[in-house]
């Protein structure tokens, strides 16, 4: 059974993912992210779907930190009327200097050229998830929540494409609803409860 004091690192440098995890987890696991190996060299995300980031995420970071549980996600927006776009590439979507703003203005921008031609706002997040240790592949799962894109910001929590997304079911965005009710429906969180499970028949948790 582990305890607060056994690590889980998570391959991230993105503080905001690294706090839903802290969320998730609460004291099962003593969790940090990538800022506290700074020496550590970005992965090259050179995979085409979430399964293969998540795997090449986790893989090489545990080649290099090898006594830690590592755990990957690969997580972003599909939007039907985009063909599914921005999908593995949500992170970086408006170009190479992508913050979380212009992701979402590009998004909207792209997303209202198609109204005129009657698409739907129809989507999902979805999210991958790897756990590895010593350079091998341990488990994977994964988990997605459908939702309708708005057609503005709504809210202040949350990050990334949060206030633009409301979930099946739920009148507010992912920005606008409480950290918990996100985490209990969100599909980070499916991914992470499948995963828990497989953590705890194996005794890694």
């Amino acid at each position: 059974m582990a305890t607060k004091n056994e690590a889980l690192l998570i391959a991230t440098r993105n503080a905001h993912k690294t706090g839903e995890f802290q969320q998730i987890f609460g004291e099962r696991y003593q969790v940090s992210d990538l800022s506290a190996y700074p020496d550590l060299p970005e992965v090259e995300e050179t995979g085409t779907t979430f399964d293969d980031n998540s795997r090449l995420k986790a893989v090489e970071i545990s080649q290099q930190v090898p006594e830690v549980l590592i755990m990957a996600d690969d997580s972003g927006l599909e939007v039907d009327a985009l063909n599914n776009a921005p999908g593995v590439y949500s992170a970086r979507y408006s170009g190479p200097a992508a913050t979380d703003a212009s992701n979402r203005a590009f998004l909207l921008e792209n997303l209202n050229k198609t109204e005129a031609r009657g698409k739907q706002r129809a989507g999902r997040f979805r999210c991958v998830l790897t756990l590895a240790k010593g350079g091998k592949m341990l488990h994977q799962t994964s988990g997605a929540v459908e939702g309708i894109i708005t057609n503005e910001e709504k809210g202040d929590g949350g990050f990334g494409y949060d206030p633009l997304f409301v979930p099946e079911g739920e009148c507010q965005t992912f920005a606008q609803l409480p950290a918990s009710t996100k985490h209990a429906m969100s599909h980070r969180g499916r991914a992470v409860a499948q995963m828990v499970r497989f953590m705890q028949e194996h005794q890694l948790l």
